[in-house]
């Protein structure tokens, strides 16, 4: 697969900890994957505080950007905008502000394909209103 996937925390810090019962299908998808693999700053701040005060365990986090592996893509004022409007609209799902942020990613980029363990909330929400997400693993 080509393009670029969006990453989520939970898939995140399942890639990372080898203990997570989903860590073996995200290492796969990830290895499957042939694009750019992109994120938020809400889902790297959300992955390390999940990960714990482990510093090897933020390391590992940390390098896959230093590397070059995955790709950190800050927010602008008008995603934020767009980010405001995603979570007032999906406030019933819940949505939280890593979830807006990569919704509007993918509208800015744009790409459909979401790597999550999140599937109640990315299989609701749409790009532009209209568009599913496809999602992996």
């Amino acid at each position: 697969m080509a393009g670029e996937l969006l990453i989520d925390t939970g898939a995140f810090v399942a890639l990372v900890d080898r203990s997570e019962k989903r860590h073996a299908d995200c290492v796969a998808a990830l290895e499957s994957w042939t694009g750019p693999v992109v994120t938020s700053e809400a889902v790297l701040t959300e992955t390390l505080y999940l990960v714990g005060a482990n510093w090897k365990a933020q390391e590992i986090c940390l390098e896959f950007f230093l590397r070059g592996a995955f790709l950190l893509i800050p927010s602008s004022r008008a995603s934020l905008k767009r980010v405001t409007a995603l979570m007032q609209k999906y406030r019933n799902v819940p949505m939280d502000f890593a979830d807006a942020t990569l919704v509007a990613l993918g509208e800015e980029l744009p790409t459909d394909w979401v790597f999550t363990l999140d599937r109640r909330g990315f299989s609701v929400y749409r790009l532009h209103g209209r568009k599913a997400f496809y999602i992996a693993p």
